[in-house]
């Protein structure tokens, strides 16, 4: 799921987006919450329509950012968020302008109902890593309690609601909650609070423990994760859906995904270069612009290379996934995974 935090994917335009391939996008509680805020999604009858997009759109609650924003100042803005977490809900400090909101259970879902979401995520706690058992533990209970209480919440018939499972990198904990979550008969079930800091060999051993109690007719969504490798693993494991900003993110900077690793646009090796990014990929970019020009646009800090690095990201990310679904139905997934990680590895 490309990431269009406050109703936009970011460099690149609906048109070249669609053409992308994605079968769905996401946004975000927080700031959608804050800005441009409520009573403009109310009048233009949600964001589907705000932002004149007809495929579906997957929202998280907000949860997650709220305890990342405390951390620190945002890049843009004057305020550091503040943070009260309370049996309740969260009491927490617009990064924006430091005015303070509270977020409940009840609240986070009536703003996804404004919002129009196709698929909701309840208010949860995520601990950072590494975090003590207790935290942890204190966690998956008030995840559980808010999910119970987000689930009684109104919400219109066509919002799928997911529960979100938590409890770090404890094995047991990992298990209580995916048991308590999954008894609550939800429409699918998400794997929070990893790729949070903690080591890949963790994500991976969380995983597999969580996707043992998750019913197979229900989706299986990895939340915040991540490379392609992440990807390819997790699918083995059992998962079904992902959202990353890391495609979006590393355009902006110049690197770029191919079939072959990682692609620094930037370096002085592709300054005659008149290969495109990757030639197994049919984006708009690569049919078009060779790395040469690509990285002349990059070098000279023109906006073009932002959008036209994002469009190929984008593409590289959604054909993979079109892959995996073909090598799954198809039952040759194990050698695909093999084959696709062996050749990222090549160059």
């Amino acid at each position: 799921m490309p990431v269009g935090t406050v109703g936009t994917v970011k460099a690149i335009t609906k048109h070249h987006l669609i053409e992308t391939k994605p079968q769905i996008i996401l946004g975000n509680t927080y700031h959608l919450y804050l800005r441009p805020g409520m009573e403009v999604l109310k009048h233009f009858n949600g964001l589907h329509n705000f932002m004149n997009w007809n495929k579906p759109i997957l929202t998280d609650s907000g949860g997650f950012q709220v305890f990342s924003l405390a951390k620190g100042k945002e890049k843009t803005g004057k305020h550091k968020a503040e943070v009260v977490l309370t049996d309740d809900g969260v009491k927490f400090r617009s990064h924006i302008d430091g005015s303070w909101h509270y977020f409940t259970p009840e609240l986070v879902i009536e703003i996804q109902e404004i919002i129009g979401s196709d698929i909701m995520m309840p208010l949860d706690v995520c601990p950072p890593y590494p975090v003590s058992k207790t935290t942890a533990l204190d966690a998956v209970k008030k995840t559980i309690d808010w999910l119970k209480r987000s689930k009684n919440a109104k919400r219109q018939n066509h919002q799928a609601l997911f529960g979100i499972i938590q409890g770090s990198t404890y094995k047991d904990l990992r298990k209580e909650s995916a048991l308590m979550t999954v008894e609550l008969d939800m429409d699918g079930y998400s794997i929070g609070g990893l790729s949070v800091g903690e080591p890949a060999e963790y994500m991976y051993e969380m995983t597999e423990i969580v996707v043992e109690y998750i019913p197979k007719r229900k989706p299986r969504y990895l939340m915040g994760v991540g490379t392609p490798e992440n990807i390819i693993e997790s699918v083995d494991r059992g998962v079904d859906m992902f959202d990353c900003v890391m495609p979006t993110r590393n355009a902006r900077n110049g690197t770029l995904f191919t079939h072959r690793g990682r692609l620094n646009i930037n370096a002085g090796k592709h300054k005659f270069s008149d290969e495109p990014i990757d030639e197994e990929c049919d984006c708009y970019t690569c049919k078009n612009f060779s790395r040469g020009y690509i990285r002349h646009l990059y070098n000279a800090g023109e906006i073009t290379a932002m959008i036209l690095g994002t469009i190929h990201n984008l593409r590289f990310y959604n054909k993979m996934m079109e892959d995996i679904r073909k090598a799954i139905s198809e039952s040759r997934f194990s050698s695909f995974k093999n084959e696709f990680l062996e050749k990222l590895k090549s160059d």
